[in-house]
C-alpha cells in the first residue's frame, strides 16, 4: 500500500500530530513491533548496573531535571 502525505504542505504541528497518531496505533499492537537486537544488549547492561549498584532507579521528575541540566 502507498501512501501520499503532503507533507511539502504540511505544518510542524501538523507533521507531529501525524506522528503522534502513528506512534499511538502502533502502540496499540506493540507485540507486533519488532524491537531491533541491540535493545535487548542495551537493557541486559542497565540491569547488571542496577544489580551491582553502579546505576540506580529515579523518579521522573528527578530524571527530567537531569535531562534539563545535562542539556543546558
Amino acid at each position: 500500500m502507498q501512501i501520499a502525505i503532503p507533507l511539502e504542505r504540511m505544518s510542524t504541528i501538523e507533521k507531529l500530530q501525524a506522528i503522534e497518531y502513528i506512534w499511538s496505533d502502533l502502540a496499540r499492537v506493540s507485540e507486533d513491533v519488532p524491537s531491533p537486537a541491540w535493545h535487548a544488549d542495551v537493557l541486559r547492561a542497565r540491569e547488571e548496573r542496577i544489580a551491582n549498584g553502579t546505576s540506580h532507579f529515579m523518579e521522573i521528575s528527578e530524571a527530567k531535571q537531569a535531562v534539563r541540566e545535562r542539556i543546558k
